[in-house]
């Protein structure tokens, strides 16, 4: 199975491509620094040059060609400006998630973000930020084409993952290590049961399967 990361440098991205790796798929992340290859090569994946926010939907289509799971996990990242958080975080999620349609992937993960809402008030950059993901994962549930699930993470640490997590449509606030985020998406990557769910994601006391196990079908 092919599945391709948008973001595929992000701190996520190679968590999660290790972790696919490992399993045996064929995994790819899309990057637009050249130099960022031989990361993505020691976790596993192959690196495809294309940058979001300039491409046209046949280009990220074509890049998408062929492969059963798409991931979007790119941001703008933080220092990054309102700008870009509508460029990368909702523009370059909308064009992913038509660019996957249109290419014929069935199975669509979006990164999101606690918060996320089209309509969250205010205008700080945050404000700006969580309009920006709200709104790129409404897109996203309106595309008849794709098996979505939108995974909606608390505050991300880099802490050491414990593998116990608790994952449900409202968690409440909380904070998540990055190790388990990506270990959540690799079990949502085969559990194609959670389509059509968004789902938060803090720290917890269940295992990472058992808790995409116990959502699927819900």
């Amino acid at each position: 199975m092919r599945i391709v990361i948008a973001g595929g440098h992000g701190r996520i991205a190679l968590r999660l491509e290790r972790l696919l790796a490992a399993r045996g798929y064929e995994v790819a992340g899309i990057v637009r620094d050249p130099a960022q290859g031989d990361d993505l090569r020691e976790a596993g994946a192959e690196p495809v040059l294309c940058d979001l926010e300039s491409a046209s939907l046949e280009q990220v289509a074509a890049v998408l060609q062929g492969a059963e799971v798409a991931v979007f996990a790119a941001g703008a990242g933080p220092g990054s400006g309102a700008d870009r958080k509508d460029t990368v975080d909702r523009g370059a999620a909308v064009l992913f998630a038509d660019a996957a349609e249109r290419a014929g992937v069935r199975r669509f993960l979006m990164v999101s973000s606690m918060g996320a809402d089209a309509r969250h008030p205010g205008d700080e950059v945050f404000d700006v930020y969580l309009r920006a993901k709200g709104e790129a994962d409404d897109h996203v549930r309106t595309r008849l084409g794709l098996e979505w699930t939108v995974l909606r993470p608390g505050a991300l640490t880099d802490d050491p993952g414990t593998g116990l997590v608790r994952l449900e449509a409202s968690t409440g606030r909380g904070s998540v290590p990055r190790d388990d985020v990506a270990a959540v998406l690799a079990e949502l990557v085969e559990t194609p049961a959670t389509a059509g769910l968004t789902l938060e994601l803090v720290e917890g006391s269940a295992p990472a399967a058992v808790a995409v196990r116990d959502v699927a079908g819900n």
